[in-house]
C-alpha cells in the first residue's frame, strides 16, 4: 500500500482444501492509507494452490490460475474492490516461483512494472473462511558460513536445520547469476547432497529442486524471496561472483508459536535432544502440522496424534492443530475414513480409500482433539469435532464387525480388526514399511477400537452425552475382551517385537498383573537387545513411561541415554539439529536417507516433562510425580501452561534427593514423591 508492506506474514493466505472453500485475513492498512490517489500492488505466487508442494509433485492441485478476491474499506465503505478495472501485469521480478522447487528472481527487473494489461473476473462458488489461525511469520536468524566441500564445491552452512528461505546481500554486475541449491546435510564424503530427500521415481518432476536463483542488477543486490520456503541447513553456491562482502542469511519460517516448554538436565546430549525437537515442532508447523519441509510437507494424522502432548507442552500449537482439525472434518469421507493427508497435497488416485482406514492414523480424529481438551478443559474443540470421532469410530468398528469365523471365533470375534490395511507401527527398525502394513499380527486395529473407544466414551460423558458414552464404553470393553482372545495367550504376549507389549500396556488391554508379567518381558528383551529400542511411530511415545511406571525406571534411562543406534542420542551424536524420521537417517558410515527433520520420534519429551520431572495437567487438574534417577543428576522442567508457569526439578546429593516445584497461582498440585510422600502444595515454589 502506497510503496509500504501490509502486516508480516509470510505465505498468506496459508494452506486450505482450496476446492471446498478459500481463506481470508483482514489488515489494518489505517497508517499507509493517505490523502488522494493510493496504489495498491498485491503480488499472486502459486502457493499451495497450484504448486508441487505435495506428496508426489503434482502440480495445479486445485487450480491453474491465479486470482485474489479483496476489498479495501475506509471508515467502513468498500472504496476499492477486486474487479475487472484491475490491472495485472507479469513483467515484475520474480519469474517463476515453487513453494517446494524454489523461486527465479531478475533484480534488473525491479523498479518500475510495465506490461500492465486487463485482468479476468470468475464468480467465485466457494465459501470463504477466515484463516481461523496464527500467522505463518519469519522467525529466527542465522548467518551462512561458506565452506569449500572436498569435491571443489562452494557451500553455505547455516548451523541449523530448519524450514524458511535464504536472504542474500550481495554487489554483482548486470546479468550475473546466483544459484543456491538448499539441503538438509552433507554426504559421507562431506559434499552437498538432496538425495536423502528425494524420491525421483515419485515425484512427477523427478525431484524437490528447493532452488534460489538471482540474477544480478548492476551493483548492490538484495534479495528475499517471496512464494516459497525449503528444508535446509546447507546451500550449495552456483556463481561466477566475487562472494567477497557478500551476507547469506538463513530465516526460520513458522507459525506464530512461543515456547511452552523448556528442559535442562545434567546430559547435554538428552538438552540437545529438546532442542532438536522444538526445531522439529518449528520446521513442520507452517499453517498445518506437517511430516517433513522438504519432500512431502504433507498433514499426516499419525504424526499428529503420536506427538501431539508432547507439541501441546513444548510450544503453544493450540491454534495450529486446531486449524488442521477443520481441514480433516471437512476431509473426511462419507463412510467415516479419514483422508491421512489434511488438505489433500496429491491428486485424488494416490491417497485411496484402502490407505486411509489405517488405524492408529485415523484416530488422530480422536486422539488429538482429547489431548486438547484435556490439556485446556476447553470442550468446544470436543464439540467441533465430536462428528468426525464418531464417524472415524464407527468406520473402525465396521471394519471388526466384518471378522468372519475363518478368520476369528469366540464371543467377542466381532470387535476384533483383522480385516483391511494398516500402516502399523511405521519406520520400526527391521521392519519394511511393506511388512509393517501387511502385517499378519493385526493387532493395532484392535487395540485402537478399544483405546479410542474408551477416551470417546470419556469425550461423550463431557459433552453430556450419556447414552453415546455408555455405549463407546461397552464396545470398547468388548475389544480389549477380543484383543486377549486374538491376540494374547490368556493375557500372555508372545513377541518378538517391543511394540505388543508397550501397546498392550499403555492401552490398557491387560489386567494389573498381565501388564506387571509383560512389562517384565519388556525390559527383558530391552536388555537383551542391548538397551536398544525396536519401536515405531505408533508405540516409541509410551515406551519408557511402562518401563518406569512397572519398575524398571533405571531400564528407561539407560534408553534415553543410549547413543548407538537405533536410539534418541544416535543422531544427537550424529550432529543433528531437529529429530530424524528414520532412527538411522544418518548411517555409521555418515550416508544420510530420509528426512532429517521429522518430530515424530521427538514425542520422548513427553516423558522428559511428564516423567522424568513428572508435570501432568489435565484441565484443572495439576499432578507433579517425578521419576528421578542418579543416571542423569539432576534435571528440571518449565511449563507455560494455560494455567500459568509449572516448575518440577530435582537434584542428586550423593544419595540424598532434593525436589523443587513451583505451583501456579489459583492452583494446587497434587505431588506424590518416590520415597511414598503425597502433597497437596500450593500456589508458589517449595522445596522438598
Amino acid at each position: 500500500m502506497n510503496g509500504k508492506r501490509v502486516g508480516d506474514m509470510v505465505l498468506a493466505p496459508g494452506i486450505f482444501t482450496a476446492d471446498k472453500h478459500l481463506g481470508a485475513q483482514t489488515y489494518d492498512v489505517t497508517a499507509l492509507v493517505r490523502d488522494g490517489e493510493n496504489e495498491l500492488l498485491i503480488a499472486l505466487g502459486d502457493g499451495w494452490y497450484r504448486s508441487t508442494s505435495g506428496v508426489d509433485g503434482d502440480r495445479d492441485l486445485f487450480g491453474k490460475e491465479v486470482a485474489v478476491l479483496f476489498q479495501l474499506e475506509v471508515d467502513g465503505k468498500a472504496v476499492c474492490v477486486s474487479d475487472d478495472d484491475m490491472e495485472a501485469t507479469q513483467c515484475g521480478p520474480i519469474r517463476q516461483n515453487d513453494l517446494q522447487q524454489g523461486e527465479v528472481y531478475d533484480a534488473r527487473l525491479e523498479g518500475e512494472l510495465s506490461g500492465w494489461h486487463g485482468v479476468k473476473t470468475e464468480p467465485n462458488s466457494l465459501p470463504i473462511t477466515g484463516m481461523n489461525t496464527v500467522p505463518i511469520r519469519e522467525q529466527e536468524a542465522f548467518a551462512g558460513r561458506l565452506l569449500r566441500t572436498p569435491n571443489g564445491e562452494t557451500v553455505l552452512d547455516f548451523g541449523q536445520n530448519m524450514a524458511g528461505y535464504v536472504e542474500m546481500k550481495l554487489p554483482a554486475h548486470a546479468g550475473q547469476k546466483i544459484k543456491l541449491l538448499c539441503g538438509e546435510a552433507l554426504d559421507e564424503n562431506g559434499n552437498f547432497t538432496q538425495e536423502n530427500f528425494q524420491d525421483r521415481n515419485r515425484h512427477k518432476e523427478g525431484g524437490t529442486a528447493q532452488m534460489l536463483e538471482l540474477v544480478c542488477k548492476e551493483e548492490e543486490n538484495h534479495y528475499k524471496p517471496s512464494f516459497t520456503i525449503m528444508g535446509f541447513r546447507y546451500a550449495k553456491v552456483e556463481t561466477d561472483i566475487d562472494l567477497t562482502g557478500a551476507e547469506f542469511t538463513a530465516h526460520a519460517v513458522y507459525s506464530k508459536m512461543p515456547v511452552t516448554g523448556s528442559f535442562a538436565c545434567g546430559n547435554a546430549d538428552v538438552d540437545q535432544l529438546v532442542q532438536n525437537s522444538v526445531w522439529s515442532q518449528k520446521s513442520n508447523f507452517c499453517d498445518i502440522p506437517t511430516d517433513c519441509p522438504t519432500r512431502e510437507r504433507a498433514g499426516w494424522t499419525g504424526d499428529m496424534g503420536v506427538f501431539i502432548e508432547t507439541g501441546l507442552t513444548l510450544m503453544d500449537c493450540y491454534p495450529v492443530v486446531e486449524k488442521w482439525l477443520a481441514e480433516c472434518r471437512l476431509n473426511q469421507y462419507p463412510d467415516g475414513r479419514m483422508a491421512n493427508i489434511a488438505p489433500p497435497t496429491s491428486r485424488p488416485g494416490y491417497m485411496t480409500p484402502m490407505l486411509c482406514m489405517s488405524a492408529g492414523w485415523g484416530d488422530a480424529a480422536i486422539l488429538v482433539p482429547y489431548a486438547l481438551y484435556k490439556r485446556t478443559g476447553d470442550r468446544k474443540v470436543l464439540a467441533d469435532n465430536y462428528e468426525m470421532m464418531q464417524k472415524w469410530y464407527g468406520f473402525l468398528l465396521g471394519r471388526a464387525q466384518q471378522t468372519t469365523e475363518e478368520q476369528q471365533t469366540g464371543a467377542y470375534a466381532k470387535y476384533t480388526v483383522l480385516n483391511g490395511l494398516d500402516y502399523g507401527e511405521w519406520c520400526e527398525p527391521g521392519i519394511t514399511p511393506m511388512q509393517a502394513m501387511m502385517n499378519p499380527r493385526k493387532s493395532v486395529g484392535t487395540a485402537y477400537l478399544a483405546y479410542s473407544g474408551r477416551l470417546l466414551a470419556e469425550i461423550a460423558q463431557a459433552l453430556g452425552k450419556a447414552e453415546d458414552a455408555a455405549q463407546y464404553r461397552d464396545t470398547a470393553e468388548k475389544a480389549v475382551k477380543a484383543y486377549r482372545a486374538a491376540f494374547t495367550d490368556n493375557g500372555k504376549i508372545t513377541s518378538d517385537r517391543q511394540c505388543e507389549y508397550v501397546r498392550a500396556i499403555a492401552f490398557a488391554l491387560l489386567g494389573e498383573e498381565e501388564s506387571q508379567a509383560a512389562a517384565d518381558t519388556l525390559n527383558r528383551m530391552v536388555v537383551e537387545n542391548g538397551y536398544h529400542l525396536n519401536t515405531g511411530f505408533l508405540s516409541t511415545p509410551f515406551l519408557c513411561e511402562v518401563l518406569a511406571k512397572y519398575g524398571y525406571a533405571d531400564t528407561a534411562y539407560r534408553l534415553l541415554l543410549q547413543d548407538t543406534a537405533p536410539s534418541w542420542l544416535y543422531e544427537v551424536k550424529q550432529g543433528a539439529t531437529t529429530v530424524w524420521e528414520t532412527w538411522t537417517g544418518i548411517d555409521a558410515n555418515g550416508h544420510p536417507s530420509e528426512s532429517l527433520n521429522h518430530y515424530s520420534y521427538g514425542a520422548i519429551c513427553g516423558w522428559l516433562f511428564g516423567g522424568v520431572c513428572g508435570i501432568r495437567l489435565a484441565g484443572e487438574t495439576l499432578t507433579i510425580a517425578p521419576t528421578p534417577n542418579p543416571a542423569l543428576g539432576w534435571a528440571k522442567a518449565v511449563y507455560d501452561s494455560p494455567v500459568g508457569r509449572i516448575e518440577s526439578g530435582w537434584q542428586y546429593a550423593g544419595d540424598a534427593v532434593t525436589y523443587t516445584i513451583t505451583v501456579p497461582c489459583n492452583r494446587t498440585a497434587e505431588v506424590t514423591l518416590p520415597d511414598g510422600r503425597s502433597l497437596t502444595l500450593q500456589p508458589g515454589t517449595h522445596t522438598l
